[in-house]
C-alpha cells in the first residue's frame, strides 16, 4: 500500500488509488465537477489541482489533476498550495462567467471568494459546465448518441446535428451524472422524452409502473438479455421472491438485491 503525505498528514491507500482518492481518505476537501466514482477519470474541469513533490525532487512542485495522478510512495501533496487556490480561482471564474445562475458554479464561486466574475458573463442561459459526464457515462452505456460539439467558446454537448438522437435508449445516465441538472427529462405516464426524442415506456406487468424505455429493454436483449427480465418491476420481483421464499420456509431482506 502506498504512503503519502497530504497536507502533513499521513496516509495509506490501496493500490492503483490515484491522488483524489487518497487527499479524500485524508480528510482534504479537493473541489470537482467532472468526477464520477463510477466513471473513468478525465481531468477536464481542473478543479482538482493540486501540488506535488517528494523528497529528493529538484525544482518546483508539479501541478496535477488528482484525479489522474496516481498515489505513489513517498509523494508530498498540497491540495492548498497558494498557487493551487489561485489556479482554481481563475476556474471557478470562467465557470461563473459562463453559469452565472448555476447553483453549484455559485457555490464554488462562494467557496472560493469569488462575488462576481471579471469575465464578460455569457449571454445564453446555461447550466453546463462542460464536465463532459454526459458522454463519457452514455460512451461507457455503449450507445455514444451524444458528444462535445465545436471548440472554445462555442462547445457545446449535443447529438449529432442537434437532431433527436437515433441511437439514444432514454436509460438517463447522461441526467443521472450531471452535476447542474442540465440535461432536460420529461415523463409522463406512458411516454419520457430526452435530447429532444420521446420514448414509449415499459410497464410492470402486475403494478403497471414504468421504470424504463422500451428502446432500453430493445437494447438489452439485443446485447443477449431475455425479454422475460424486464416484464416486472424490482419492487414486484422482490415481492414474488419473498412469498416464493416464504413458501419454502425462507426469507427476503427489504432493500437486499435480488440474486441473479
Amino acid at each position: 500500500m502506498p504512503t503519502l503525505r497530504i497536507d502533513g498528514r499521513t496516509v495509506k491507500v490501496a493500490e492503483g488509488a490515484n491522488l483524489l482518492e487518497a487527499a479524500r481518505a485524508a480528510g482534504a476537501h479537493v473541489p470537482t465537477l467532472c468526477h464520477h466514482p463510477a466513471l473513468e477519470p478525465s481531468g477536464g474541469c481542473r478543479l482538482c489541482l493540486v501540488d506535488v513533490t517528494r523528497e529528493g525532487w529538484s525544482g518546483p512542485p508539479k501541478m496535477v489533476t488528482a484525479c489522474l495522478y496516481p498515489a505513489e510512495d513517498g509523494l508530498v501533496v498540497q491540495t492548498a498550495s497558494p498557487r493551487v487556490v489561485a489556479t482554481r480561482r481563475v476556474v471557478v471564474d470562467l465557470l461563473l462567467a459562463r453559469c452565472p445562475e448555476t447553483p453549484i458554479v455559485q457555490e464554488l464561486a462562494r467557496q472560493h471568494g469569488i462575488e462576481a466574475t471579471s469575465y464578460d458573463v455569457n449571454p445564453e442561459r446555461t447550466d453546463c459546465v462542460l464536465c463532459g459526464l454526459c458522454t463519457r457515462a452514455c460512451d461507457q452505456m455503449g450507445v455514444s448518441a451524444i458528444a462535445s460539439v465545436s471548440r472554445g467558446a462555442g462547445r457545446s454537448i449535443a447529438p449529432p446535428f442537434d437532431q433527436p438522437p437515433p441511437d439514444c435508449i432514454g436509460c438517463l445516465a447522461c441526467a443521472e451524472v450531471c452535476p447542474t441538472g442540465h440535461v432536460s427529462v420529461a415523463e409522463s405516464l406512458t411516454d419520457r422524452s430526452v435530447w429532444g426524442r420521446s420514448f414509449e415506456l415499459q410497464r410492470c406487468r402486475e403494478c403497471g409502473r414504468a421504470q424504463l424505455t422500451k428502446a432500453q429493454v430493445a437494447w438489452a436483449v439485443a446485447r443477449g438479455a431475455s425479454a422475460r427480465d424486464f416484464e416486472l418491476c424490482d419492487e414486484c420481483k422482490r415481492r414474488n421472491l419473498a412469498r416464493t421464499l416464504e413458501e419454502v420456509g425462507g426469507t427476503v431482506a427489504a432493500g437486499e438485491a435480488l440474486p441473479a
